[in-house]
């Protein structure tokens, strides 16, 4: 069995893995890095050629992989998220195999097939729900093992081979009380552990929180103190957020009915997330749900919201990164006809990604705010990655022969191996720390 660490393990993003055994290939996500270009919820990089963003790093070099003699046999997505689906309408193609994955990932990845406009993606999608198997080759097999995130029909892919299992995390958090759907399938991760896993790569976004990361619950808590126990009855109110964390927005639209207010959801990939995961019955949004996505419909709702009255309406808007463009932005600049006044409510359910550039774009965007006389609320947020204590339960569960951090910089693959070192392990023994490119290979006599 062979590792190739392709993208994602010297960066938050860009994730990309192939597992090659005895000459069988399973590629495992086609991610994009979105701090690398100004790439967030609502810019089109559809027009762009594959090898000009692999030049600017935005996604994965899988040129190393005409050096791994093999076939590829299938590509497995492991959830929705940009940084992990993002280059698969880039990449894909080059390979004769089927791409797999959620009934939910797979309606994000046909959308982003829809709109590409550079290359013909032609595989066959596959639909796999969690905890179902499907044999991909004689010798491999993939299981979907249910787990948490912050984005909808989330698993942890694990590949069955001849010499054990290889579990892939990432991402995931253990989410006892989620908003939609279940908690993670304990049973199926501790069977897996106790049937042999060979090598487990697990993410490390969050390996040097102390603790454990919080329920999605808690946050629903969180919006419901800033947004019913605040003088706000005649202010207008806009809650920004992921739109690909639709618990996070269902809970905001249902506090929103509470405080007989009309929520709408507004941005192009509010549309896309939201419209799927209600369409397909993941979520059942308040029936006065109103939501706009391009200009031309975003600036009518505006009109209209402002002619009625602000105090009539909840708004749930992109844009709480403060990137150019996305409309929080755009309403902070005067670029739409929603006008904020003194005392209207701003809350930011989301945490600032933490680069320089989105540092930034946010530090501007809520100076904006406060000269418009804005009221700002932040901290409404929990993570959607796992903590230094769900990571310990993880590998005590699937006590794997080998580890393979990825999904962060040095510092925080350095810091995952630090605590697999507390659980027993070695690194460069049992531990291995990968940079894009390097492969590692595991042999065992049969």
């Amino acid at each position: 069995m062979e590792v190739v660490a392709i993208g994602g393990y010297e960066e938050v993003g860009r994730n990309m893995t192939a597992i090659n055994v005895d000459g069988e290939i399973i590629i495992f996500d086609m991610g994009l890095r979105l701090d690398r270009v100004m790439i967030h919820e609502d810019t089109d990089i559809s027009k762009m050629h594959s090898l000009n963003l692999i030049e600017m790093g935005v996604i994965p070099n899988d040129t190393i992989m005409k050096n791994i003699e093999g076939e590829v046999k299938a590509i497995v997505a492991s959830h929705g998220h940009l940084d992990h689906i993002g280059a698969i309408t880039k990449l894909s193609h080059r390979y004769n195999a089927p791409i797999i994955g959620t009934p939910y990932t797979i309606e994000l990845i046909k959308r982003e097939i829809l709109s590409e406009k550079k290359f013909d993606v032609r595989n066959p999608l596959i639909t796999l729900n969690a905890k179902e198997t499907m044999d991909l080759t004689s010798n491999l097999s993939l299981e979907f093992v249910k787990i948490t995130h912050s984005i909808p029909d989330a698993v942890l892919p694990v590949l069955h081979t001849p010499y054990g299992a290889l579990v892939y995390g990432n991402d995931f958090k253990f989410d006892n009380f989620p908003i939609i759907g279940d908690k993670p399938d304990y049973r199926a991760i501790k069977r897996i552990g106790k049937n042999g896993v060979i090598c487990m790569i697990s993410e490390s976004t969050r390996a040097d929180f102390e603790g454990k990361t919080p329920s999605e619950g808690v946050a629903a808590s969180l919006l419901r103190n800033d947004l019913l126990g605040t003088d706000n009855q005649s202010n207008g109110i806009v809650v920004t957020t992921f739109s690909s964390h639709i618990a996070r927005v269902k809970s905001i639209a249902d506090v929103a009915e509470k405080m007989d207010r009309i929520p709408i959801l507004i941005g192009r990939s509010m549309v896309k997330y939201c419209g799927i995961a209600e369409d397909i019955g993941i979520v059942k949004f308040p029936e006065n749900t109103r939501i706009a996505g391009d200009p031309s419909s975003v600036d009518r709702i505006f009109r209209q919201v402002m002619k009625e009255g602000k105090e009539n309406y909840l708004l749930i808007v992109t844009g709480h990164q403060g990137e150019e463009g996305a409309v929080l932005s755009r309403m902070a600049t005067d670029k739409t006809p929603f006008r904020f006044e003194n005392y209207d409510q701003v809350i930011f359910s989301a945490d600032v990604i933490p680069n320089p550039m989105n540092a930034a774009q946010r530090y501007m965007l809520e100076a904006r705010l406060k000269l418009l006389g804005v009221r700002m609320f932040k901290g409404a947020h929990v993570s959607g990655h796992a903590a230094k204590e769900d990571h310990r339960d993880m590998i005590r569960w699937l006590n794997p022969e080998h580890l393979i951090p990825s999904h962060g910089d040095f510092n925080l693959t350095a810091t995952y191996a630090k605590l697999a070192e507390e659980e027993g392990y070695r690194l460069g023994e049992d531990i291995h720390i990968l940079r894009n490119g390097q492969s590692l290979k595991f042999e065992r006599i049969m």
